[in-house]
């Protein structure tokens, strides 16, 4: 199994420091532009640029046409350069099951990934096929660039073969109840933990919050520069935040009508025990640290537990050995109900102005059967989105990314859709709100302040895009 070194989070900018499948961070989106957003919220853009780039097909006016199902189609990846190579495997498969198709293949770097497709938008050169993440899917399909896609997935053979937990995160991300995206991949939360210092101390695997306070606090010796946790307090705070509230107090939606419950008593309470456990279980440089810090401080020291994601398995086995780790879900309640936010997840769409929409389905559908989704996510190393790919001997032989996937598709789980599809959302996540939980992990902010802020932030955002969808 390959997993490169990488930040997924659900956040895009804040723990997705990077879209699913690694590379650089896009920045926030700028308030222009955000506004811009809105507005096309309302009344879908009614572009008239039908120009046809070299690497693509249209613009986001021109309706295209189903075509024969044959000849040339475009398709964009839009993590180029990281995925390449496995993308082109895919595509010798596909271009060998229908010679009579031809996939032009087109690398887009992760950090331009969403800027090529509003220039291409506007002024044409769409392409037929292309990755969008869940980060982008909304500002893309409010555009009116993106093909439904419920129809197709219901008369095709990946109906009831796609994760339901994966398709209702693409639904969401989409502003509503329409798929705009056939997932692909999802990374998970995953408590890592050391397994050496856990049977030393004769402890339970931290399975359940209860169980993860318990060993927080008994495998912390400070006067040995040792701690039970390390909790993330720099760059990408605010997802493992969310989560381990939200975790906690098992609500399991992210709004109450048009108010956000982030800033809920419980959701209160909740964090104020997680962050509790700085400096009395966690080491105090942990308020500066983003995850790479925070993993190679793990790696490195006597610290029990860390809460990341699939990513940093690699470092994990070379630093520690296959034997002293282990990673899990994160925990659960006492009673096993599991209450986790969103992750990103990675996926395909069909553009709506492409010339042959019949073949590019045809990719999409073979890209993301249970074979090619297996070979695609072995080599990113994160969850395949087809239920029969998750099955396949590398996800069952590494425990974290099968533990990954029972949870991701597990009837039982309850996910918190975050609001991807806000405009504002990645500037209230990111720049707005992580240098305010650490003024709380500092005892300079209250965590009611802290979710009261960030709750009074969400509902004007939400509020902003009611009023122009």
């Amino acid at each position: 199994m390959k997993i490169s070194r990488r930040e997924n989070s659900p956040f895009e900018n804040s723990p997705l420091d990077t879209p699913p499948g690694g590379g650089p961070r896009r920045p926030g989106v700028p308030r222009a532009r955000r506004a811009a957003v809105a507005v096309a919220l309302g009344s879908v853009l009614a572009l008239t640029a039908t120009a046809c780039g070299d690497d693509g097909s249209g613009g986001a006016g021109d309706k295209g046409t189903e075509g024969s199902g044959k000849g040339e189609i475009t398709f964009w990846d839009n993590n180029g350069g990281v995925r390449t190579d496995i993308w082109k495997q895919i595509i010798a498969d596909f271009e060998k099951k229908y010679p009579d198709i031809e996939v032009k293949y087109v690398g887009v770097p992760a950090a331009s990934a969403q800027s090529k497709y509003d220039t291409a938008i506007q002024g044409g050169g769409l392409p037929d096929v292309g990755g969008v993440g869940t980060a982008m899917l909304a500002e893309v399909a409010v555009q009116g660039a993106l093909e439904p896609l419920d129809s197709r997935i219901e008369k095709s053979s990946l109906n009831g073969k796609l994760s339901r937990n994966l398709l209702d995160v693409s639904r969401a991300a989409g502003g509503g109840d329409t798929l705009y995206q056939v997932p692909t991949s999802a990374n998970n939360g995953t408590l890592w933990y050391r397994t050496d210092l856990f049977e030393a101390a004769g402890l339970d695997a931290p399975t359940s919050w209860s169980k993860f306070y318990d060993a927080a606090a008994k495998l912390t010796d400070k006067g040995k520069n040792e701690f039970g946790f390390t909790i993330r307090g720099g760059e990408g705070s605010i997802a493992p935040a969310l989560d381990a509230a939200y975790g906690q107090t098992g609500i399991t939606s992210f709004w109450d009508g048009d108010r956000t419950t982030v800033n809920d008593p419980k959701n209160v309470a909740a964090l104020e025990k997680y962050v509790a456990l700085y400096k009395k279980a966690t080491p105090s440089a942990d308020v500066n640290n983003d995850f790479t810090k925070m993993v190679a401080q793990w790696d490195s020291g006597t610290i029990g537990m860390l809460s990341h994601n699939l990513g940093s398995y690699q470092d994990h086995l070379k630093a520690l050995g296959a034997d002293t780790f282990r990673g899990v879900p994160n925990p659960t309640l006492d009673d096993g109900t599991r209450v986790q936010i969103s992750n990103p997840v990675d996926g395909l769409s069909l553009f709506k102005s492409g010339k042959n929409k019949a073949a590019a389905w045809k990719f999409i559908e073979f890209a993301v059967s249970a074979a090619e989704n297996s070979k695609f996510n072995e080599s990113a190393g994160q969850v395949p989105a087809n239920t029969d790919a998750a099955k396949e001997a590398w996800v069952q032989q590494a425990e974290p990314t099968r533990l990954a996937a029972e949870a991701l598709n597990g009837t039982g789980t309850k996910i918190v859709q975050l609001p991807y599809y806000l405009p504002d959302w990645n500037t209230i996540s990111k720049a707005d709100n992580e240098p305010n939980f650490q003024k709380v992990l500092l005892g300079k902010m209250s965590v009611k302040d802290f979710l009261d802020t960030l709750a009074d932030q969400l509902n004007k955002a939400q509020a902003d895009w009611k009023a122009h969808h």
